[in-house]
């Protein structure tokens, strides 16, 4: 193909993601006086899928690497709490530097979030290796230090090789259940983690009530005059 052809159509295609950038931008700043919460996590750990639950919608969810390419926002309301659901692109170990531009929206997305959904599937083997690629990204775009919490997702898919009572060789990280892995590490997040399955919808109350809690104190942080939470009634006084 002719050089100049080439040239031209990665001019049209910066063009094109420059005018994306700037609707990205308008629509951001149009949300209102709401807490944003974004999903954010390593590829194919089920994001879209708990961003369906949560927002009841249907997002594109696949088993696939980048199966989620743009950012998808719903307003989501639990118990009288209404607030902003993003899903957003699965983060990779050494992302292409020509892949960034064309992630830019997704990644502003998580830049202008209040609170970081960590979504993590511990069924897979390398998943303590991909905490820390999402960290190390988080950290790159400056947002360690936003309040977060860790989804660890797909405890229906998780497996473990059982040891032989005679068998005297050291256990490794393949033998451990999924209750000895919940008393590691994670046992010291003090509520700022959670066990889930999206797909068997396991633990899923109990995701929303930590989320309405943090999202709650968020909302009365950043717009104490705010009066935008729903009232709630109770029945018995009524």
């Amino acid at each position: 193909m002719d050089r100049r052809i080439i040239l031209n159509r990665m001019s049209l295609l910066k063009q094109q993601l420059a005018e994306i950038d700037k609707q990205k931008t308008t629509q951001r700043k149009n949300r209102g006086r709401l807490i944003r919460v974004a999903l954010v996590g390593y590829t194919n750990v089920g994001k879209s899928t708990l961003m369906n639950l949560l927002a009841k919608s249907e997002v594109f969810a696949e088993n696939k690497l980048f199966a989620t390419l743009d950012t998808t926002v719903r307003k989501v309301i639990i118990d009288n709490l209404p607030f902003l659901l993003s899903d957003t692109v699965g983060f990779i170990r050494k992302l292409p530097t020509e892949l960034v531009e064309s992630f830019k929206s997704t990644l502003d997305e998580v830049r202008e979030a209040d609170l970081l959904l960590h979504v993590v599937d511990i069924s897979h083997p390398d998943f303590e290796e991909q905490i820390q690629v999402v960290e190390r990204t988080l950290g790159d775009l400056g947002c360690s230090d936003k309040p977060s919490m860790i989804i660890f997702n797909k405890i229906d898919a998780y497996t473990y090789v059982e040891k032989d009572e005679d068998d005297l060789t050291p256990r490794t990280k393949e033998n451990i259940t999924l209750p000895e892995l919940m008393n590691t590490w994670m046992a010291k997040m003090n509520g700022d983690c959670i066990f889930i399955s999206a797909r068997e919808k396991t633990n899923l109350e109990e995701l929303k009530t930590i989320i309405y809690n943090k999202v709650r104190e968020l909302h009365v942080q950043k717009y104490p005059y705010n009066d935008f939470l729903y009232q709630t009634y109770d029945t018995e006084e009524q």
